[in-house]
């Protein structure tokens, strides 16, 4: 038996406002768990890909700064 783990996930944030989002990302990263890293991932690619170039390179540049701290 297969399981569509980013189909679930794209269904359970289909039709989300900007709040909602904000609220589903804020709630995975002060939980600290691990079973949320699914979703943060699935949301990550939304973005990527709908980012323009422009929006690419400040997301890598931020994760890059990030790591070095």
């Amino acid at each position: 038996m297969s399981f569509n783990l980013r189909g679930a996930i794209l269904a359970n944030v289909q039709g989300s406002s900007e709040d909602q989002v904000e609220a589903t990302i804020d709630d995975a990263m002060s939980s600290g768990e691990e079973k949320m890293l699914p979703g943060l991932g699935v949301l990550f690619e939304v973005f990527w890909k709908n980012a323009s170039e422009e929006q690419k390179q400040e997301m890598v540049t931020q994760i890059t700064n990030g790591l070095q701290k």
